[in-house]
């Protein structure tokens, strides 16, 4: 009989960096995603108005095992770096920001990454796993349709913390850990504009009630599009606040707090789109890099597990992933 496979469920960064890491191990992987695609909140979404970063603007490395995966993705194609014209707004008031990081994104979109790293790895998409149950020796899943999967060797739970906690009551520690992370919303926006703005402002921090961030798509390296495409993002509080306001409202408060904020005329756009991101981001740093149950086989990473970074969640699936070797 050959060896059952590993479950990994999510496969946004740090779901595939566990999933590479054990496949180039000679590991047996099988991924499960909700979404249509991969990429989790670093998944670009397709619209009217072309491809659109809503989650993850750009990310930094400050690791040396992630600044080496990187240099690997530059080989592939698949990330370049960002340098745009950057500000920051603080009372109304715009001035070029003096952060000097090297930021990086994926091209042609964010997903290229994610994509890139799943290749021919085998996948579920469109499946919501609801729960994980353990046999006398195998795993089992279910999903939101009752329907069930495996066997599996091992789970490797790669989702936000709250979705987590409810997948790892095999594992009440484990799951106790996840239930304790808190998780911010972000709402994010984009505008589309026929014509393109005329200001220099390309990426810009923003300290007021409604706004956190504001970049033009056009500035990220491999970026097209017939339309003149920005992405706001909201606070957290304000997020928090208006968690149910309908899309239509939410997209009239940011449009009108940027067109406040930006140094130019802002017409009415020609395409908006608004999406909530529930689980954004924990709302702090951990250091627990990656939660595992050796002995059961069960194992969770995440951006929460460490920094809430892109960083933060590849490092978190690597050591899954290396944890989950140690214990074969």
């Amino acid at each position: 009989m050959s060896k059952a496979p590993i479950a990994i469920i999510g496969t946004g960064i740090a779901g595939l960096s566990a999933a590479r890491t054990l496949h180039d191990a000679g590991q047996p992987v099988h991924l499960f995603d909700k979404s249509r695609g991969s990429g989790g909140r670093m998944a670009s979404k397709r619209s009217d108005a072309g491809s659109l970063d809503l989650g993850a603007q750009y990310f930094t490395a400050r690791d040396r095992r992630f600044t080496d995966a990187l240099h690997q993705w530059s080989a592939e194609g698949w990330v370049d770096q960002w340098a745009p014209n950057l500000y920051q707004a603080r009372e109304g008031q715009l001035t070029p920001s003096a952060d000097e990081q090297v930021r990086w994104v994926g091209t042609p979109t964010m997903s290229a990454i994610t994509r890139g790293l799943l290749g021919e790895l085998p996948v579920t998409f469109n499946c919501r796993i609801t729960e994980v149950f353990r046999g006398e020796q195998f795993w089992t899943l279910v999903d939101a349709s009752g329907a069930s999967h495996g066997p599996f060797s091992q789970v490797v739970v790669a989702v936000p913390a709250p979705q987590a906690a409810a997948l790892l009551p095999s594992a009440p520690k484990l799951a106790a850990v996840a239930a304790s992370v808190a998780m911010e919303p972000t709402w994010a926006v984009s505008l589309g504009f026929a014509t393109p703005l005329s200001t220099q402002v390309e990426g810009c921090f923003v300290q007021d009630d409604a706004l956190d961030w504001i970049a033009r798509n056009r500035s990220k390296p491999g970026r097209d599009g017939e339309f003149d495409t920005w992405v706001l993002h909201g606070t957290s509080n304000w997020s928090r606040q208006h968690l149910d306001l309908s899309k239509e409202a939410v997209i009239e408060r940011l449009h009108g707090a940027f067109a406040e904020l930006i140094d130019c005329v802002v017409p009415a756009p020609e395409f908006t789109l608004a999406h909530r991101w529930l689980y954004a981001r924990p709302a702090q740093a951990h250091e627990w890099t990656a939660l595992a149950d050796a002995g059961l086989g069960l194992y969770a990473c995440g951006d929460w597990c460490l920094s809430g970074r892109v960083e933060g969640a590849w490092l978190s699936g690597q050591e899954a992933a290396r944890r989950l070797l140690e214990n074969l």
